[in-house]
Parts: structure tokens; C-alpha cells; sequence
């Protein structure tokens, strides 16, 4: 008989494997890992890809799979804007990953949450006690909270979609957040021999996590952070930070930024004006820098840790010729989530989605790399290493990661 141990490796392996489209034959795409995580043609991205998804009107109360295991799904298929373009592009990735693997383990039932809070938090609630093993999403951020907010232990695992979320016991965070993205930035410049570290962080929760997920990065390499300080606008300013950072610390050898929904380039110009950014100090921001654009002048040279929206790897020329239209990094989340679940299912079957299995320390490797969930319900994950140079994002390193 199998001993526990050697069937969670197993079952860890294997999904590890499933969550790409491997052994599919004249299905799988040609990419290779070399490819996946490579760099595009010119060695530079640009913003992220803002094709539209061109599927049918969206359904709600789908059903995909003949499997006995149920998986609920929970997207916002109908919403307007950015939104309901991200539901629907998962939506299509995870028929392409049932396609693929999933249809005779799984039966996915995809509901649509409008991008509505009300209506994401009734069809969460209804997710719970539907008798899944596994919730995949919802987006919002409100529905989200309250799935964390429920105890009991029969209550499903959850695999949630909502941006800038953290983590909590069995609801794990699976969008890059800024937390994984600086905490790999700077265990990047630490594995390079920088020693002495200064952090600026966002205020509140946010910034106590990032605060923990560096620090915890930086020990691998036996790296430490001096300082780290809010930023934002309850703590003064960027002047303000600039002048607290150099009364507690001096000559560090690198700085990151992670300051949230605020620009940086206040405060990057700000140290730059103080002559903090000297040669040998390297500036590390995080994903959400992206949310501001990268070309303002201050920012040039900094460096990034984040995904690369133009590789998602071997299911991307797949997905091109099913859907008609460019996939893009929403697509990867769709796919991986219910690529896991397939794998999940075929080494282990029901008993499998176990908190135990879920957090496996070897994780699992998705669309985009390396990837695994953490008991705090956060997520983990490899990705590429970037330096900003002319307004755009070109690539260092392959892949790099916090952990």
C-alpha cells in the first residue's frame, strides 16, 4: 500500500505535470519550457495585451464535463469594461483546459457574477454548498472576503480571481499580487549580493504583508531589510519618506518600492533628488508599477519582477486557433486553475483537494511557470525578471521567484 507521503508526492507530480497540456499529441502546441519562459523577439514587452475576447454572449449556469468530481467556477462574464473582458476570456480557457484534460474527471459548472458584489456574494454561497470540491474565483474583492470570512471543515478549497488579493486559509490568492512581485524582485538583487535592503511599502495590511513576504525572500540569501516605511498619503508624502528613510539608515544597497495604488515616480524622483540612487544601488518595483505606465523618465533602470503577458507557453497557439483572437495572462489563470483541478483529480480523485495536496511545497507548473500556494492562502510563483529601459519592460532573467 502507498503511504500517505509517497501518494501527496505523487499526486503533487502529477498534477505538477497535468496543469500543461502535455501527452496530448497533435494537440499540444510545440512550445517548449525554453519557450515559456523566454523573452519575446526583441527582448522588451510593453503593456499588457488588451486584445478582446470575441466568444458568444455569456452563459450563465454552464455546464462543462461528464466527471463525477463537481467544480464551481464564478466569473463576471456580463460585466462591462476590463471586467467582463477578463471573465470571458477564463471562461473560454477553462473549456479549452476541460477539452484538454478535464471531461471525463470534472464537471465544471460556470456561473456568471455580472461583476456584481450582491450577486457574487448569493452565487458564492450557493458555490459553498453545492456539494463542490473546488470554487474557482469569484473577481470580487467583496465576495471574496466573506468566502474568507466562512469557516468549516467541509467547506471547499478555494482558488480566487480577485486582483491585489493577499490570501487566507483555504481562499488562495492566484493573480500575481504585488507581495509576490517584490518579494521576487528583490531576492533577485539579493542573489546577485546586495546585503543591506530598504523597503517602501503601501500602508495598512498590504504593506505588512509585502513587508513579511520580503523579508522572508531576502533571508534565503542571507540578505536583511534596514527599514521598511509606509508610503502613502496618510504618511506625509514622498519627501517625507525620502527624509525618514536617510534619518534610520544609511548606504543601502538596494531599494523596493511597493507602495500600492501610488504612483512611485513621485518618491523614485524624490530619492534621486537626495542622491539615494546612486551606481551601486539597485531599484526594485513591483507589478503594480504597471498600473501607472513605465515611461516616465525616473523609473528607467528600475527592475521587475512580474509575468510576461505575451508567454503563456505550450496553450497558446491552441487557444489562438480555437477562439480566434490573441490570449493573454487572464487566459493562463482560466486554464491553469482547472488544469490543476484535472490533475488533482486524476492522481487522487475526490479525496484530493485537501488543503495538503493544494499547498504541496513542490507546486506545480502552470501556463506560466512555477507556481504553489502557501497555508496563509497566498500564492507563490516564478516569473521573469525584468529592467526598465526606454519605457518598456526588457527581460534579465527567465525566472525568478521569492521562495
Amino acid at each position: 500500500m502507498m503511504r500517505e507521503p509517497e501518494r501527496l508526492g505523487r499526486a503533487a507530480l502529477l498534477a505538477f505535470a497535468l496543469a500543461l497540456p502535455l501527452g496530448l499529441g497533435a494537440c499540444q502546441s510545440d512550445t517548449s519550457t525554453e519557450d515559456v519562459l523566454g523573452s519575446a523577439s526583441d527582448g522588451h514587452i510593453g503593456p499588457q495585451n488588451t486584445s478582446v475576447a470575441k466568444s458568444g454572449p455569456a452563459k450563465s449556469g454552464e455546464s462543462l464535463g461528464k466527471g463525477p468530481i463537481k467544480v464551481s467556477m464564478l466569473l463576471p462574464l456580463s460585466a462591462g469594461g476590463t471586467a467582463g473582458d477578463r471573465g470571458r476570456k477564463m471562461r473560454d480557457a477553462a473549456a479549452l483546459a476541460m477539452a484538454d484534460l478535464g471531461n471525463d474527471l470534472l464537471t465544471l459548472n460556470i456561473e456568471d457574477t455580472g461583476g456584481d458584489e450582491t450577486r457574487a456574494r448569493t452565487l458564492t454561497t450557493g458555490a459553498l454548498a453545492s456539494g463542490a470540491k473546488l470554487v474557482i474565483g469569484p473577481s470580487e474583492q467583496g465576495a471574496v472576503r466573506q468566502l474568507a470570512a466562512v469557516s468549516g471543515a467541509n467547506r471547499p478549497l478555494v482558488l480566487a480571481l480577485a486582483d491585489n488579493y493577499a490570501g487566507a486559509p483555504g481562499v488562495y490568492s492566484v493573480r500575481l499580487n504585488e507581495a509576490d512581485s517584490a518579494a521576487a524582485g528583490a531576492a533577485a538583487i539579493a542573489a546577485k549580493g546586495a546585503r543591506k535592503f530598504v523597503l517602501f511599502m503601501a500602508e495598512g495590511d498590504a504593506g505588512k504583508t509585502i513587508e513579511k513576504r520580503v523579508a522572508n525572500s531576502l533571508s534565503i540569501y542571507g540578505a536583511s531589510l534596514a527599514v521598511a516605511l509606509p508610503f502613502g498619503p496618510a504618511g506625509g508624502g514622498s519627501d517625507k519618506a525620502v527624509a525618514d528613510m536617510m534619518a534610520l539608515v544609511d548606504d543601502p544597497q538596494a531599494i523596493v518600492i511597493a507602495s500600492g495604488s501610488a504612483n512611485p515616480a513621485p518618491l523614485v524622483s524624490a530619492l534621486k533628488a537626495k542622491g539615494v540612487l546612486g551606481k551601486n544601488v539597485s531599484l526594485v518595483g513591483s507589478t503594480r508599477w504597471l498600473e501607472h505606465g513605465i515611461s516616465d523618465p525616473a523609473l528607467q533602470g528600475a527592475y521587475i519582477a512580474t509575468l510576461d503577458a505575451a508567454e503563456i507557453g505550450p496553450i497558446a497557439d491552441r487557444f489562438r486557433k480555437t477562439y480566434n483572437y490573441e490570449p493573454d495572462i487572464n487566459v493562463a489563470y482560466g486554464y491553469d486553475t482547472v488544469a490543476l483541478a484535472a490533475g488533482i483529480a486524476s492522481a487522487m480523485g475526490p479525496k484530493g483537494f485537501t488543503k495538503k495536496v493544494i499547498e504541496n511545497p513542490t507546486g506545480f507548473r502552470g501556463s506560466t511557470g512555477i507556481f504553489r500556494f502557501r497555508d496563509d492562502g497566498a500564492g507563490e510563483r516564478a516569473m521573469p525578471f525584468f529592467r526598465i529601459e526606454n519605457g518598456k519592460l526588457k527581460q534579465i532573467e527567465k525566472s525568478t521567484s521569492g521562495f
